[in-house]
């Protein structure tokens, strides 16, 4: 009787002892994470911000905060901003980083490249004009754009340099085909399209040299660009501010899976 009492007895014992223990850090105070970027990251295109955020236009059914949402997180500093560029992001964003921060996202460059202005222009010039300006930045990207990205990846792993820093990428904006009456045609939409293209081997270049995690996300948003059947990103609409940019679907069913795909 006493004999098999001790082993019992020893069990519950050790039961106890892991019952009193402290948890480890992961599972007791979750992810620190962090959401850098631009309008694609806060939340631009999605119709719903919080008012807090003012011109950056963070909001609810961003990524990021869908994320958040269905995560254990121990803290959640969402600071992607509308318009930010990399310098933006260098001067107004890298306070949320430090030595603590598990996770870090980002999407930036577009704005670097003015790729607002060019499908702008693409829209109400000509062919011609249009190739121009494509071309004319997609030399930026080539030429300038790296350099701008290693500072701000180094600067970001400066800041957090235990953290898994995952840079997700832009999809292409256009199904090809025919399209509504006043879009942009389908050589223009092609040439966009290449834009697109180019910017993403270039931010995923770069961030595979700062050891960074890319998430091209071209494939998950396929079929469903602008001129799509169903499409995840916003063709010309009110506000100005919301066109060509991903709607809740495209944080939703594009970006919030592509970023789970290597996170889990």
């Amino acid at each position: 009787m006493h004999h098999r009492l001790r082993p019992l007895l020893a069990g519950l014992a050790a039961g106890a002892m892991l019952a009193l223990s402290p948890a480890t850090p992961a599972s007791a105070a979750g992810t620190d994470y962090a959401a850098l970027g631009d309008s694609y990251s806060s939340g631009v295109g999605t119709n719903n911000y919080d008012s807090a955020s003012g011109s950056c236009k963070r909001g609810p059914r961003a990524y990021p905060q869908l994320w958040a949402n269905g995560h254990a997180v121990a803290s959640f500093r969402f600071v992607a901003c509308s318009g930010a560029t990399t310098r933006e992001v260098l001067s107004g964003q890298l306070g949320a980083l430090d030595s603590g921060t598990d996770l870090v996202t980002i999407s930036v460059g577009g704005n670097d490249a003015g790729f607002a202005d060019v499908i702008t222009n693409c829209r109400l010039q000509s062919d011609a004009d249009c190739a121009t300006a494509v071309s004319n930045a997609k030399s930026y990207m080539n030429n300038t754009l790296p350099g701008r990205l290693d500072e701000t990846y180094r600067a970001i792993r400066s800041r957090a340099p235990g953290a898994r820093v995952v840079v997700l990428g832009y999809p292409r904006l256009f199904e090809l085909g025919s399209c509504g009456f006043g879009s942009i045609g389908e050589y223009k939409r092609q040439l966009l399209n290449g834009g697109s293209d180019t910017m993403s081997a270039v931010i995923s270049a770069r961030a595979g040299v700062a050891g960074f995690t890319y998430v091209d996300v071209r494939g998950r948003f396929a079929g469903h660009g602008v001129c799509g059947a169903t499409p995840w990103i916003n063709g010309t609409t009110l506000p100005v501010t919301e066109s060509y940019h991903p709607n809740s679907s495209g944080h939703s069913s594009g970006y919030l899976p592509a970023l789970n795909s290597v996170t889990g």
